[in-house]
């Protein structure tokens, strides 16, 4: 292995045009926010069905429990597999998630009480996790420099794809008129087995990282890669490339970077970082989580909604709130990241401090409070995709992986794993003014977090990512 490497591949990969090949990875690798959205509704639709004593008869803290069974193992998925991701490469990893999640929704249908399903769902959990760290990074080091903001909002955002499908498939499937409430739920989780096996085939075209292949010592394998991505979108454009811009990045390459020394930069060198990464993903878990693994809950315990249709009030919550990223996504590359970022987070926070005040005062109606969450998460839905942003781009390539997966491990265990538990408590008391008081905790960390971003946000709009965070081996 060379003990020095001087390299343009960051470059020219920054500098190619937006193609059939970049679409084909945001496909592939983007489909995973289109799973977890999905498998977030799914519950959400399916909790007060799995009440029902023909399903499996659970009480409001079980479906707590098993809400939270799931980001459990998104958080142990999460950090086991960022580190087998940094280490081992991005494409060698995601497909091995993609098949642990395909594993657990298949097996999660055939559960037959709490424990099952809830371990069924922790293992769902854990290749959801894994696929954050190995996706994100994979997404961000392939894509241009000018265009990764919008790409990563959009490509975060699709989580509201994939919970629209969700709300439609539980509107169907709960009905009771195509087929029994026992199997109707069993299906609602198929759903996803569905489409991870056909996304598991369209990953066969997705390439290794050439940025993640160059710091590992694989100059040859690296170049071979980018000139086959340079192929494919000269093919598209029909004509000659632009000549990359700046100067040639060197590097000491490694077969693998130890957890020390990626540590030691994250708490040293980053720790201003961490710290802004940690706020963003602890406030954003603890709202989405709260909010969505238990709305099917608030309609039928406070609107005496039926479970079946649960999902007509999440589907219009749910497309309202894929616009969000999308039609504000261009901003955070516009007017920039740090501006956009505490905006959304701060106005998040006001509008939620807004609808919990309504909600305990009892002027909402089902279809107000479902207005009211999507003028609430038109907003918050931006914010959320912008954190996981943040932690892909703004530490070193070589610890990329592991910061996406540390980062979302400990905000989903501190925001994500308690907060459908407590909110399934507070629902549990039936008093409009306890659950009020969960939302306005969560209001305070939005408003906490936008303070956060202000003081130590990173403009990284434009930049690449080997300018944003020198790389270790740099």
């Amino acid at each position: 292995m060379p003990q020095q490497i001087e390299t343009d591949i960051p470059a020219r990969m920054d500098r190619l045009p937006f193609s059939r090949f970049h679409m084909l990875v945001i496909a592939a690798l983007g489909i995973t926010w289109v799973l977890d959205g999905l498998e977030v509704t799914v519950v959400g639709s399916l909790g007060p069905t799995l009440r029902h004593p023909d399903t499996l008869a659970l009480s409001e803290a079980e479906v707590g429990i098993v809400a939270s069974a799931y980001l459990a193992g998104a958080v142990f998925g999460s950090i086991f597999f960022g580190w087998l991701t940094d280490r081992f490469g991005r494409r060698a990893i995601f497909n091995v998630t993609l098949g642990i999640y395909i594993a657990g929704v298949i097996l999660t249908a055939f559960s037959w009480n709490v424990w099952s399903l809830a371990f069924f769902r922790a293992m769902t959990g854990v290749g959801i996790g894994g696929e954050y760290a190995s996706i994100n990074s994979a997404i961000d080091e392939l894509m241009p420099a000018r265009l990764r903001g919008r790409i990563d909002m959009v490509v975060n955002g699709s989580f509201w794809g994939g919970a629209a499908v969700g709300a439609a498939g539980s509107l169907l499937l709960l009905s009771g008129t195509l087929v029994s409430l026992d199997l109707g739920w069993r299906l609602g989780f198929g759903i996803g087995g569905v489409l991870g096996i056909f996304i598991l085939l369209l990953r066969r075209f997705v390439p290794e990282s050439p940025r993640w292949l160059i710091t590992h010592g694989r100059q040859e394998e690296a170049e071979r890669v980018l000139r086959e991505i340079e192929g494919r979108v000269r093919e598209h454009e029909a004509g000659d490339l632009p000549p990359p811009e700046g100067k040639k990045l060197t590097i000491h390459p490694k077969p693998h970077f130890g957890m020390l020394p990626i540590l030691r930069a994250m708490l040293g060198k980053f720790r201003a970082r961490s710290a802004l990464a940690l706020t963003l993903m602890i406030a954003q878990a603890f709202l989405f989580n709260a909010v969505f693994f238990t709305y099917g809950l608030v309609l039928a315990s406070y609107y005496n909604i039926p479970e079946a249709r649960t999902g007509l009030y999440i589907l219009p919550l749910a497309a309202g709130n894929l616009l969000g990223p999308i039609l504000l996504g261009s901003l955070f590359d516009t007017v920039g990241r740090r501006r956009m970022i505490t905006l959304t987070y701060g106005l998040s926070g006001l509008l939620l401090l807004a609808v919990a005040v309504l909600f305990g005062m009892g002027v909402f109606t089902a279809w107000t409070q479902t207005i009211a969450w999507m003028v609430v998460f038109f907003v918050a839905s931006a914010a959320a995709s912008s954190a996981y942003m943040t932690a892909s781009e703004i530490f070193p390539l070589e610890s990329r992986s592991l910061a996406i997966a540390l980062f979302y491990a400990i905000g989903t265990g501190v925001g994500g794993t308690f907060a459908p538990w407590i909110f399934g408590a507070l629902i549990a008391t039936k008093q409009p003014w306890m659950l009020a008081a969960g939302y306005m905790a969560s209001a305070a960390l939005m408003l906490a977090a936008a303070a956060t971003e202000w003081a130590l946000g990173v403009d990284a709009e434009g930049q690449s990512l080997e300018s944003v965070a020198d790389p270790l081996s740099s």
